[in-house]
């Protein structure tokens, strides 16, 4: 038994296999199913995207691999969107696109539906909402520092899945181990606290990180504590020279003017004084709608928080829409769901989908014309791991090759 008072509020990988997080009426259903001899019913069931969060055009499709890890060992067999692969909701005619087939016997994963829409809506919003924010900051820099606004169990999942989408750095330490890079970050307002309040003077604390902190870490100052950000900012160009890789601005808001005009005075004074290679990076509520303006304005990299790691999720739903009977498969869907087994078609050209009934001969591009190309692949086949997901720095190369034929 369960010890809430003595453990944190989270599930555990046995828990979440164990099909422990299901919401219960999918419990219930099993009692029901066993009764009357269905539990081992063959169905084919599939993910749909419901909607896209309001004003999306695209979603990046994420949360695959987790997918795989929680239905391995079951005796199901299951097709996918290649992890990071740019979906809609809807194909060209309107028809909701499966981005995932599983099937099987439904007493194999009843209680896995719950965790399987967890990971996909959750991996797939974080992913597609960096994919937004590289999109707007183009060659900027872009690093995730929103592991301090979630649950911190899911810091490691937040980094992952925000760096499949385009991160250039993420800030929390497992969630870099988790990807094998290296944690991404710059300074504390407390550190420049404690050395004003102990040592008489903040800047103190920039001299001490450039002498304990390894050589390969970008020097970049916190400029913004106590003076100034421009003040701040000319006596880390000072007191650190050539050493400087940047200065971080993180005015709260509440003493912030115009932030584009703070941008443009720190870099300009820089310049004039010699220093043209320091970069300025930005941080505290931004977003892709923040960031065009902060770029013409001059900055050179976004600190990106809970924009990333509290993106709204991917509203996926999964429905039956054949089950198996007398050795065939039998259309059955619940009304305003598409029945069948389907199959999904891309044009490579106009990057339009195209949905059909599965053993159709292969649709042309209705646009263009031209070839199409199937979506989903085979990942488990019969209970057995056939393919897994590439490597993240994979995925994370044709997310950023995929949006940059995109608008936002």
């Amino acid at each position: 038994m369960n010890n809430w008072n003595e453990r944190f509020i989270y599930a555990t990988f046995d828990e979440i296999k164990e099909g422990l997080t299901t919401d219960v009426y999918f419990t219930r259903t099993r009692r029901i199913l066993e009764k009357n001899g269905l539990i081992d019913a063959v169905v084919h069931m599939e993910v749909t995207a419901s909607k896209l969060p309001e004003s999306y055009r695209w979603g990046v499709f994420a949360g695959l691999r987790e997918v795989i890890k929680l239905l391995k060992g079951r005796k199901i067999t299951l097709r996918s969107l290649p992890e990071g692969e740019i979906f809609t909701a809807s194909d060209f005619s309107g028809i909701r696109v499966p981005v995932m087939t599983i099937e099987g016997p439904i007493g194999e994963f009843l209680e896995l539906e719950t965790p399987l829409l967890g990971f996909l809506a959750s991996a797939s919003g974080i992913t597609t909402k960096a994919a937004r924010v590289k999109k707007a900051a183009g060659e900027k820099i872009v690093l995730s520092f929103g592991a301090r606004r979630q649950h911190p169990a899911l810091a490691p999942f937040i980094e992952f899945y925000a760096y499949i989408g385009g991160a250039d750095g993420v800030s929390a330490v497992l969630g870099a181990q988790a990807l094998g890079i290296r944690a991404t970050g710059t300074m504390p307002h407390s550190l420049m606290i404690l050395f004003r309040a102990y040592k008489g003077d903040h800047t103190l604390a920039w001299i001490a990180f450039d002498e304990i902190i390894e050589k390969d870490v970008p020097r970049i100052v916190l400029a913004d504590t106590f003076f100034d950000e421009v003040e701040e900012s000319m006596l880390a160009a000072d007191i650190l020279g050539e050493k400087l890789y940047g200065v971080r601005l993180d005015t709260p808001g509440s003493r912030r003017g115009n932030f584009e005009d703070i941008i443009r005075e720190v870099k300009w004074k820089l310049k004039a004084r010699g220093f043209k290679d320091i970069k300025v990076i930005v941080s505290g509520g931004i977003d892709e709608e923040r960031i065009p303006a902060l770029v013409k304005a001059g900055a050179d990299g976004f600190g990106v928080g809970a924009s990333i790691s509290t993106a709204p999720p991917i509203d996926f739903s999964m429905d039956i829409t054949a089950v198996q009977k007398d050795g065939r498969w039998v259309p059955v869907a619940k009304r305003g769901k598409l029945s069948g087994r389907k199959e999904v078609y891309r044009c490579n050209n106009c990057l339009i989908d195209v949905v059909t009934l599965e053993g159709g001969e292969p649709p042309k591009c209705p646009k263009c014309g031209g070839e199409m190309r199937p979506l989903l692949e085979t990942y488990i086949k019969e209970g057995v791991v056939i393919k897994e997901p590439p490597p993240a720095e994979e995925v994370r190369k044709r997310v950023l090759a995929s949006i940059q034929k995109l608008e936002l």
